[in-house]
């Protein structure tokens, strides 16, 4: 018996798989297709998902084929009506970036591979049954498999979710959109997006939207479909019928690119159909659902395929603990109580911001760019979460450890696969009670728990046996919101699971409803 099948090997499936493999779970990962897919679906990946790249020790290799997203350049009517500057503020580590869904894919199959889980492909999942003690797989290839648990990260016509029997519900809209991925010679700067409109009477009747990708020149473009290629029926979401061909390309682009263009080099295209949805459940016993077998919407804001690998992440520390015992009981039924709500909420946000456009809803930019960037994804109202937790733990530079030449930062610290718990130590700290604490809570997580003193520069706390970090410059404290004593737990997913006292009794307790 393997310990986990993984139906589909995109990037929702590749994560899961990865982070299982990261914990020593046993993983089978298998695909329909002969050959991954070369085009460029997914193109846009936030700054949270960046931070998820780098705790998976990827992130470099993202960012080598990675272009950096800068903004958007709008017209309307052939007139210049308005640019939006992606820019963060200092305490976000990573920017926005473009990278085609092929590249990106290409890094994570790379990351499996070395890490010993070879993708099987040409396989294909036709049903399972699923009893107290497991799931028996059936394939095309006529070999059953059993499983501790399956993941369904097999896409909008998801296998996994029909078997299931999860509804899965929402509707489609009535515009269809061809993409094409082709490089073009305007004067435009690099980085940015364009976005040019054709208005009349009040009502967008043309639209072009132009995503920069890696390469001199090179964007994903979507564009409404031509009556000649239009299609009646047939696939609700995702990729329909009709191969656009490089003149239906360039007609639009005569009609609404800023400036006149010639596009060439076109690597792929396709027709497009949206639709929204999402299922009244992320899984059931011990079958799961992720990424678009789990919620789909409209690709604004790139909000996708990034939900769709918080899915994986999420999941997948939860189901390590629970192949080897450790889980308590309910820890897997937290998966649909933390990911649901944020699959209803991009939803809903996703086909407000393709009628209303991006941020619309809110006169708070700052609030806008930290939701779009998926920073502000918060489970607070987890069961498994302590008061006061759930949200995103924030980085911190400056820190300083004796053994270490230059300062580091706190992400630096949070790259392995275990809950950290970080015990914040003022200058009339004493070490002793910061060792007791963090003594109860390695035996309630079963020793699956790093610990660090985060110290005041002032706190003589140098005689402790935990590793010591000094907070020279005062950003964690500042971004923890503590001035004394504290304990912090942060997640293997880099969420706060617990925030307040030093307290022994507290810290097992919250633990308790991770661990068994």
């Amino acid at each position: 018996m393997t310990d986990v099948l993984i139906a589909g090997a995109g990037p929702i499936g590749l994560t899961a798989a990865i982070e299982l493999a990261r914990r020593g779970v046993a993983v089978r990962i298998i695909d329909p297709l002969l050959e991954p897919p070369r085009y460029a679906k997914a193109v846009g990946v936030q700054p949270r998902t960046l931070e998820v790249f780098e705790r998976m020790g990827i992130v470099r290799q993202i960012l080598d084929a990675a272009v950096h997203f800068r903004g958007q350049i709008a017209y309307l009517n052939g007139e210049r009506v308005g640019d939006i500057e992606l820019t963060l503020p200092d305490d976000v580590p990573f920017r926005f970036i473009g990278i085609p869904q092929y590249s990106t894919e290409r890094v994570l199959r790379r990351e499996l591979t070395a890490r010993g889980v070879r993708i099987e492909r040409g396989v294909r999942l036709t049903g399972f049954e699923q009893d107290s003690d497991g799931v028996t797989a059936m394939l095309d290839n006529a070999t059953p498999v059993r499983a501790q648990y399956l993941i369904g990260a097999d896409g909008a016509h998801s296998i996994v979710r029909k078997t299931l029997g999860l509804n899965f519900e929402g509707a489609a809209f009535e515009e269809q959109y061809m993409l094409a991925d082709v490089e073009v010679d305007w004067t435009l700067p690099p980085g940015y997006a364009v976005r040019s409109m054709h208005n009349s009477e009040g009502k967008v009747d043309d639209i072009l939207v132009c995503i920069p990708l890696p390469g001199r020149g090179r964007y994903r473009m979507s564009m409404l479909v031509p009556p000649e290629l239009s299609t009646q029926g047939g696939v609700q979401h995702g990729f329909g019928e009709g191969t656009p061909e490089l003149h239906h390309i360039q007609a639009v682009l005569d009609r609404l690119s800023p400036e006149p263009t010639t596009a060439r080099n076109m690597r792929w295209s396709s027709v497009f159909r949206i639709s929204h949805r999402i299922v009244d459940a992320y899984g059931r016993g011990r079958v799961f659902v992720a990424g678009d077998a789990a919620h789909i919407h409209p690709p604004t804001g790139a909000q996708g395929m990034n939900t769709g690998i918080q899915d994986a992440y999420n999941l997948a520390w939860k189901l390590a603990l629970a192949v080897t015992r450790d889980a308590a009981d309910g820890l897997l039924d937290s998966y649909d109580a933390e990911r649901r709500p944020i699959g209803e909420e991009v939803v809903g946000r996703t086909v407000r911001s393709a009628r209303e456009g991006i941020g619309a809803d809110s006169t708070d930019p700052d609030f806008v760019i930290r939701r779009e960037a998926q920073l502000l994804v918060s489970y607070a109202d987890s069961p498994i979460v302590a008061a006061g937790a759930g949200r995103r733990a924030p980085d911190a530079r400056g820190l300083t450890r004796a053994a270490e030449a230059e300062p580091l930062r706190l992400f630096t610290l949070l790259v392995g696969t275990r809950h950290t718990l970080l015990l914040y130590a003022d200058p009339a700290t004493g070490f002793e009670e910061l060792e007791n604490a963090a003594e109860a809570a390695e035996r309630a997580a079963h020793g699956l728990l790093d610990v660090y003193v985060v110290a005041h520069p002032d706190a003589a706390v140098e005689a402790t046996v935990l590793p010591l970090v000094r907070d020279e410059i005062g950003e964690f404290a500042a971004a923890y919101g503590v001035d004394g004593p504290a304990a912090i737990v942060v997640r293997p997913d880099g969420h706060l699971g617990y925030s307040g006292a030093v307290d022994a009794d507290a810290l097992v307790g919250y633990l308790k409803r991770t661990f068994v």
